[in-house]
């Protein structure tokens, strides 16, 4: 075979080579997450700012996923009794859906979870109007363009940890002063995720951080979680009208189909004619834990 002919067949051969290895590596970094996302459907620019897909691993092998865009949990991999792996939060599989499909999942919420009545409070003497996304009656969740719209500022400080930044200007939804925040999600290795929430701001406000994920611990969607079984150490909750909203009393759950202090399935008197049941169209209420916040007691499992 002529020499420069075999050298030419072996450059190609090589190429060829290099070439596969390179869609092999990418497929494998494609295929990298434990709960099947690709992190390429997750880099995008949104609002002129890039959004991505952040990974933490613990010692045990859980995983969870998280994107900057809304500060969102995507999917959490966690060991069931027989040590198998199932994704419990429920989630999109790409940062457009996200952005397109008006949501909360998972989102990081801001600058207020919950209601406020009417969009309205005041500071001071000076009322304040916000946007009205709660059937045109309140405000809800920060407004239409809360925090679960923001692509927040994003790194990760460890294999396990991810910080997520967020400026929200002055006005911003109607609400006062430039608040700085800082979000801190950590995997744990005692399969924990530790959210640490931090704001600042420059002006008298209000602000209640939050994080917005369904979960299933069946492990699939499509399962209803009527069988899920729940305690909650409360012995009172917050009752509300037919728009979702508080009034400000605190009602006993004894008696009640909102008593949750023993274990108890959540579908079990979930059809109950119970006013408050029909009210939230289920159970969409607040509970008033008697651990009152001391996280050293078990306020709900």
């Amino acid at each position: 075979m002529n020499m420069k002919i075999k050298n030419l067949l072996l450059t190609l051969l090589s190429v060829a080579l290099l070439a596969c290895t390179g869609n092999k590596n990418e497929a494998k970094e494609e295929e990298s997450t434990l709960s099947g996302l690709k992190k390429s459907n997750f880099q995008s620019e949104i609002d002129g700012k890039a959004t991505d897909l952040f990974v933490l691993k613990n010692a045990n092998g859980m995983e969870v996923t998280i994107t900057n865009y809304g500060g969102v949990i995507v999917s959490v991999m966690v060991p069931d009794k027989d040590g198998v792996l199932k994704d419990v939060v429920l989630g999109f599989d790409n940062v457009n859906d996200y952005a397109s499909i008006n949501n909360n999942f998972g989102a990081t919420i801001g600058r207020y979870g919950n209601r406020i009545a009417n969009g309205k409070f005041s500071i001071d003497g000076v009322e304040y109007q916000l946007p009205l996304n709660n059937n045109g009656v309140h405000n809800l969740h920060g407004g239409p363009d809360g925090f679960n719209t923001k692509v927040f500022d994003a790194k990760k400080l460890s294999d396990q940890s991810v910080e997520m930044t967020y400026v929200s200007p002055d006005g911003e939804m109607g609400f006062p002063g430039n608040l700085d925040v800082k979000v801190i999600m950590t995997l744990t290795n005692d399969n924990a995720i530790d959210i640490l929430y931090e704001a600042t701001t420059d002006k008298e406000t209000v602000c209640n951080l939050t994080n917005h994920s369904y979960f299933n611990l069946s492990g699939d969607p499509s399962n209803t979680i009527l069988d899920h079984v729940l305690m909650i150490d409360a012995d009172g909750y917050t009752p509300i009208d037919n728009t979702s909203m508080t009034s400000g009393a605190i009602d006993l759950v004894e008696g009640t189909p909102m008593d949750f202090r023993t274990p108890t399935a959540v579908g079990e008197r979930i059809d109950n004619e119970f006013e408050q049941l029909a009210n939230g169209r289920g159970y969409d209420h607040n509970w008033v834990l008697n651990s009152k916040g001391d996280v050293a007691k078990v306020a709900a499992s």
